[in-house]
């Protein structure tokens, strides 16, 4: 290699380096916002569904669509923190050099979620 190629190689991985770090930065605020996205909808869970006003009429879509709207909070919330905890794992990995890849599975399976 001549000496024009070894300099482009090393700007090349410094730039790569650079990308990494950028790029685990970037997930590491994703999950501090995510966890923050589970705050919220953990109040939304916990609100409750029928109010001591004794003038509220509640018919039962009302009450259904808060139900769901209850469950659907919770089921949210798991998954934000399924995904985080999956990404936790990812970064931890990528920085100790070890891969975890379920070999059950091919590329296309992995990637169709």
């Amino acid at each position: 290699m001549n000496g024009t190629n070894t300099m482009v190689l090393r700007f090349l991985l410094e730039n790569l380096k650079d990308l990494k770090m950028k790029s685990k930065e970037i997930k590491l605020k994703i999950i501090e916002a995510g966890h923050r996205a589970v705050e919220q909808l953990i109040k939304v869970a916990k609100e409750a569904i029928i109010k001591q006003d004794p003038e509220d009429d509640l018919s039962a879509d009302r009450l259904k669509n808060a139900a769901a709207t209850k469950k659907l909070a919770i089921f949210d919330a798991f998954e934000i923190l399924n995904r985080i905890e999956a990404e936790k794992d990812a970064i931890d990995s990528l920085e100790k050099g070890t891969s975890k890849t379920d070999t059950k599975q091919g590329f296309a399976e992995r990637r169709s979620k």
